[in-house]
Formats: C-alpha cells, sequence, structure tokens
C-alpha cells in the first residue's frame, strides 16, 4: 500500500468517526438546559436574573482559550460561530475495566461535555479525560485508547515524515547522487549535510554513521510537529511534557546502552580521585547521568509550549480590550496583530532551532558514552620517536613535548 493510499485510509477512517459540527438543534437545547437549572413550578424574577446571569458567563474566556488549544482534547477544534463550536470529533476507544468491555465510539456522543454516552462522560479539569459513572472508586477504572488531537497531530506529522522522505529517497536511488536535486529533494539535501557536518560528526567522531538515522529522525520529527502546531487550529504536539518525555526517554536509552568500558569506568571510579572524594563524587555522576534526559525534557516543552502562550495571549487581548470598550478594542487590533505576526516569524525560528538543539545535544550526550579512553595524559609516559634523517628510534618524554 503506498503512503497515498494509507493517508486517503487515515482521512476516510476519522470521517466515519468524527462529525464535523455538531448540529445548532442540539447544542441549542444543551445551553437551554443549562440555562433552566435550577427550575421549579414557581418562576420568578430571581430565576429570569439567574438566566441573564447565565448568559454572562458565555463571553470570551482568554485563560478557556488559551489551555483549551495547548491542552489535549477528543475534539479538534478549529473556530466558533454564533457559539457553536465548529469541530471534529475523534474517534474514542476504552477499555472498562468495570464490565469488562472495550467500547469504540465518536466523541460527538458528548456533545462537547453536555451528554453522556454508555454511562461515560467528559471530566474538564486540568486535563480532558473520559470517566465512567460517578462513583470516585471506579470511574477512572478505564484504559483510555482513544485518537486524541495530539495523537493524531503525531500520526499526520509521521505520514508527513514518511513520504517526504521515501519520495527523497527514491529520487536518489533513481538518479544518482551525482545528479543535481530537485524538489524537496533540493531542500532537505542541505540540511541532512548540516545535521551530518554539524552535529554528527563533531560529537561522534568516526562512529557518526552509526547514530546519523537517529539525529535525522529526531530533527525531522521535531521540526514538523513544530511547524504544524503553529498552523491555524493547529496541535500544541511538542508543547506537551508527555511527549517531550517520550523523545527524552529514547536518547537516554541510546546513550545508556551504547556506553563502553571507559564511559561506566569514569562513571564509577573516575580515575585519579581520592578515595574520600570518591564517593561524593560517584552519586554526583550518577545524579547527572538522570538530569541529563529531563533537562532534553524540559527545554523542549516550555520553549514551546511558551510559544503558544505568548502569541494566543496577545491575541486575546484584542477581545478583553474590546469587553471593556469597543473602541478600546479596534484600537488594539494593529498593535495585537504586528506583535502576533512578530511573535509567529520568531516561532517559525524556534522551531527549527530547538528541533536543532534537542538533536544536538543528544548527540553530545551519545558522544560521552562512546568517547574512547585517552592514553597520553599520564605524567611520566614516554613516547617513542622516529628521526626521519637516521631512521633511529628515541624516546621523548611528555614535557619535551610540551617545550617544543
Amino acid at each position: 500500500m503506498s503512503f497515498r493510499r494509507f493517508f486517503s485510509f487515515l482521512i476516510l477512517t476519522f470521517a466515519l468517526f468524527s462529525v464535523s459540527v455538531p448540529s445548532f438543534a442540539q447544542e441549542a437545547s444543551s445551553h437551554e438546559k443549562e440555562d433552566m437549572a435550577p427550575h421549579n413550578a414557581d418562576v420568578t424574577e430571581a430565576g429570569a436574573e439567574h438566566g441573564a446571569h447565565g448568559e454572562k458567563k458565555k463571553g470570551f474566556d482568554a485563560s478557556e482559550v488559551i489551555f483549551g488549544h495547548i491542552g489535549d482534547s477528543h475534539y479538534w477544534h478549529f473556530f466558533d460561530v454564533n457559539e457553536h463550536p465548529v469541530a471534529i470529533a475523534l474517534p474514542v476507544m476504552v477499555y472498562n475495566k468495570n464490565t469488562g468491555s472495550f467500547d469504540v465510539f465518536s466523541a460527538s456522543k458528548f456533545e462537547h461535555g453536555h451528554a453522556e454516552h454508555m454511562g461515560y462522560h467528559l471530566e474538564h479539569g486540568m486535563k480532558e479525560k473520559i470517566v465512567y459513572g460517578n462513583d470516585p472508586a471506579t470511574k477512572n477504572n478505564l484504559i483510555d485508547f482513544s485518537i486524541t488531537k495530539n495523537v493524531l497531530s503525531m500520526i499526520i506529522s509521521v505520514v508527513l515524515l514518511l513520504w517526504i522522505m521515501t519520495s527523497v529517497a527514491k529520487k536518489y536511488k533513481k538518479n544518482g547522487t551525482m545528479t543535481a536535486p530537485t524538489g524537496f529533494q533540493n531542500a532537505l539535501e542541505p540540511v541532512i549535510g548540516f545535521i551530518r557536518d554539524e552535529v554528527g560528526k563533531p560529537n561522534l567522531g568516526h562512529k557518526y554513521m552509526r547514530y546519523m538515522p537517529l539525529l535525522l529522525t529526531i530533527f525531522f520529527f521535531i521540526w514538523i510537529n513544530n511547524l504544524l502546531g503553529l498552523l491555524p487550529g493547529g496541535a500544541n504536539f511538542t508543547g506537551n511534557i508527555a511527549v517531550t518525555a517520550c523523545l527524552a526517554v529514547v536518547s537516554f536509552l541510546v546513550m545508556i546502552f551504547s556506553g563502553n568500558k571507559h564511559f561506566w569506568g569514569h562513571l564509577f571510579n573516575p580515575p585519579g580521585v581520592p578515595l574520600g572524594v570518591k564517593f561524593l563524587l560517584v552519586p554526583i555522576e550518577i545524579i547527572s547521568l538522570f538530569i541529563k534526559p529531563v533537562a532534553l525534557m524540559i527545554r523542549l516543552f516550555a520553549n514551546i509550549l511558551a510559544g503558544h502562550i505568548v502569541i494566543l495571549s496577545v491575541i486575546s487581548m484584542i477581545f478583553i480590550f474590546g469587553a471593556l470598550s469597543k473602541v478600546a478594542g479596534w484600537g488594539f487590533v494593529p498593535v495585537s496583530l504586528a506583535f502576533s505576526i512578530f511573535m509567529f516569524f520568531l516561532e517559525l525560528l524556534v522551531a527549527a532551532i530547538q528541533a536543532f538543539i534537542f538533536t544536538n545535544l543528544t548527540a553530545v550526550f551519545i558522544g560521552q558514552a562512546v568517547e574512547e579512553a585517552h592514553h597520553h595524559d599520564y605524567e611520566h609516559e614516554e613516547y617513542h620517536k622516529e628521526n626521519p634523517a637516521t631512521g633511529q628510534g628515541y624516546n621523548v618524554s611528555e614535557d619535551e613535548i610540551i617545550a617544543l
């Protein structure tokens, strides 16, 4: 199956599970139910005031917009039309430990959190999640395999990565390496050469070819996802700490399993260090070993997340000032748009820089693990040299070499 057919199959699958725009009638009825509660037989003026208060709550909420964008969701939300969300409802796939069943349905059944389906409902908080029933002891007894917004974004990025790289590889296979590159091949060749010459060779030496597939995959995977996150309605995939943690774990495992005798010897038995100092130094070295992937994880997560929050915050200022005064709202539009455009182009640069930094630090850490021992740092070691004039050998001490 070609990648084009595979991509079409994915789109068809999600389309079958999705409802692009929930019907306005369902949305209106759900809002009417919210506005009518609490109600009783006597409709009083206080009840009317409650309804009016409910309408006020539908105003612009900057925190809801910002955290709704940067968080994961079972809907891919694009925008609202007359307070009605335009979104793609993604597939829900849940294994219920309470009933022993594996349930599959569309997230549109939840009506954006206003309805239940088969006992399941959405629970909103720091993280949107699916729960079953209302019993605290059993409602979280679920294993969620759902295709969420971040998962779908990852699938799209992987398909794009495979399509781009395989198309470039086919051109090299067809035309050879001596033919002038064209298209994507022409665009990617300088980037691949840059990663090889500026990341792989300086940090990994003659072993760089062994790790080039890993370095290129990490770089392009992060870069593509960073760029997809900047599209209107895009997912904050690399701004999710679970994603950056998985990438850091991959780098950490490669570093650990690539470590040679020299690396582990310096870690657990530092040479030239007094025994008393070793008891202090070895725990610090072990802790630093685990700090490396943590630093990778936090650096990528924090930079991408901060960029999304800043752009959304600046745009939200238009609506915040507009709620105070229409004149203030329209007056802030040029300022907000100018700063947002500046931040957007800055984020385009950051998207590539963060992919490079993650890849470069991965190469640095692996290079430290595979580095060979040096045998020229002993105080009284002598080096055998040969006199080119006589052909006779003679010994030269390290001090003489330094003096020369």
